[in-house]
């Protein structure tokens, strides 16, 4: 297991002048990152992927679909273009030594039809998501496509929805991810869902029910912990967090207000929550 820290909450592009902060993960604890795809080339990830080699941190890509590059869209065209910026994304972690990419890959996040996900949508998210793997397999990256609630995303918003595009994909370096957050408002039993699943979850957002501290809400995370330990589960805990900093982030994430003193107290509360209540689900468990 690695506990990691998705960067978003520092910002949409990190780079050397970030050496500091990702000093401080690792003092704190942390065994990985996951790294904001969403701009640069791949001389760029490739020097911030040899810092945090230096660093002792292990790489991962937080990347998303665009609007302007619609997987799922019926214009050929626009499908082209969302395979070039997969390839894209691939080829800029691969650059930094990443192991996973994990995000909503499968569709723009706030693009509606008014709809849910037709049959041919469906087919065409399969397909983007297979072309997406096949291109990332021979670079050892692993694919972890997001299921992310209707607010958002209409594409895959539950987790059964997430599973039947895994099913179609079929590919051994294709999975998804379980968001606490997005569970939390999309699954009847967000925890009993994971262990249904778990066999296909390759990835794990930590994430509380108002994206601030994990631990500080109402996430059942005691009951998280344990499903995890029981289904076996050895991926990164990825703690995801929103704040305010960049106000075009804090527009996309809805954040209208401060969800957490400082960051450097995220930081630390963060990893000793998760280091803790791991620790705890196994003792229960024994």
């Amino acid at each position: 297991m690695k506990v990691a820290f998705n960067l978003l909450v520092i910002g949409a592009h990190i780079g050397l002048q970030h050496a500091r902060q990702l000093e401080r993960l690792k003092t704190l604890g942390y065994d990985a990152v996951e790294i904001p795809v969403f701009s640069g080339n791949e001389q760029h990830y490739a020097a911030l992927g040899r810092l945090l080699g230096d660093v002792g941190l292990v790489a991962g890509a937080a990347a998303v679909a665009t609007a302007e590059a619609n997987p799922v869209s019926a214009d050929a065209s626009m499908r082209a273009r969302a395979r070039d910026h997969h390839r894209w994304i691939v080829d800029c972690t691969a650059a930094m030594g990443g192991e996973i990419i994990a995000g909503p890959l499968h569709s723009p996040v706030g693009v509606f039809t008014g709809f849910g996900p037709t049959p041919e949508e469906f087919d065409r998210c399969v397909e983007a998501m297979r072309v997406m793997t096949e291109y990332a397999a021979p670079a050892g990256i692993r694919i972890s496509a997001e299921a992310v609630n209707r607010f958002e995303c209409y594409m895959m918003s539950t987790i059964a929805q997430a599973s039947a595009i895994h099913r179609a994909v079929n590919h051994p370096n294709y999975g998804y991810m379980f968001d606490t957050f997005h569970a939390n408002i999309e699954e009847k039993d967000p925890p009993a869902t994971y262990e249904r699943y778990h066999g296909e979850i390759n990835h794990f957002h930590v994430s509380e029910n108002d994206r601030g501290v994990p631990g500080s809400g109402h996430v059942p995370f005691a009951a998280h912990f344990d499903a995890l330990r029981r289904c076996g589960y050895d991926g990164w805990l990825t703690v995801e967090s929103f704040g305010r900093a960049l106000p075009e982030l804090a527009g996309a994430t809805r954040i209208w207000r401060d969800l957490f003193d400082n960051l450097d107290g995220l930081f630390a509360e963060s990893v000793a929550f998760i280091r803790r209540e791991w620790a705890a689900a196994g003792e229960r468990l024994a």
